[in-house]
């Protein structure tokens, strides 16, 4: 008898309780719109974070609750925002396509080294110690930003730079914060002229450590003052739309490449 009584205790206790949870499962819960569930299922499941959200899921929510634009999601693009438009009953919006640009051309061949490098094979890891090239702004060339895609749209190429594969790119961002030296920024497909170089080192410094540094010559200043200022020794372009085509030619007679149009060489 005596065992019988915390036995018969315990089994109401866990009947009170369990009862109690129902309840206030019942009554607590929030329930959840459909059209989340819908929308979810007509994203690619990257889970990759690019739209601003931990996840497709997270995502859908905004989108239903009306906190994110139905074009928000970069992988899917122009095709997947149309579905979830429709599905909601609004419009989705101009999906422009963006992809990544390695804003670096410190090749093997063009940017020296400080000796050998026996150290962990990552660029994070290189970076902590001053990197392997006497350039501290460039490339590290250990293909950090390649490891991370999670769409194959970047390979190391044959200079020792990441080469980008438009076609394969959904403009994640993965890449962009795996380098450790932000030489990786996303622009719209259409966009052309960039400034190949992050080197802040005065002229004569940055063309001893890499062939394709900008040295502040302002060449490119010149041809297109209302686009491209000199700041910290590096050209910089304010306002892609400012640059008159016309002028192109004269940007491009930058005497190392360090500004101008993509190359065969920088996207696959």
């Amino acid at each position: 008898m005596e065992v019988l009584i915390p036995i018969i205790t315990m089994g109401a206790l866990s009947f009170l309780f369990s009862f109690g949870l129902v309840f206030a499962y019942k009554k607590l819960k929030v329930e959840e719109d459909p059209k989340i569930e819908e929308v979810s299922e007509m994203l690619p499941q990257a889970n990759c974070g690019a739209c601003g959200y931990s996840g497709c899921r997270a995502f859908a929510e905004a989108v239903v609750r009306g906190d994110a634009a139905a074009n928000g999601c970069p992988v899917g693009g122009e095709e997947v925002a149309n579905k979830v438009a429709e599905a909601l009953g609004i419009k989705a919006g101009e999906v422009i396509k963006k992809v990544v640009r390695v804003l670096c051309r410190g090749t093997q061949d063009a940017a020296k080294n400080r000796g050998v490098y026996l150290g962990i094979s990552t660029c994070y890891a290189s970076h902590l110690i001053g990197g392997n090239k006497q350039c501290s702004y460039g490339c590290l060339s250990y293909g950090d930003c390649v490891r991370v895609c999670p769409f194959d749209a970047l390979y190391m190429g044959e200079a020792g730079l990441p080469v980008v594969m438009e076609e394969k790119c959904t403009a994640c961002g993965k890449c962009v914060d795996a380098c450790p030296r932000n030489l990786l920024e996303l622009h719209p497909i259409s966009q052309e002229i960039f400034v190949f170089c992050h080197s802040l080192d005065r002229g004569p410094t940055a063309r001893k450590v890499c062939k394709n540094a900008c040295i502040a010559c302002g060449i490119c200043v010149r041809a297109c003052p209302e686009a491209i200022v000199l700041e910290n020794n590096l050209a910089k372009i304010l306002d892609y739309k400012k640059i008159d085509p016309e002028t192109i030619p004269d940007i491009e007679k930058c005497p190392t490449g360090a500004i101008g149009r993509l190359r065969k060489d920088d996207e696959g």
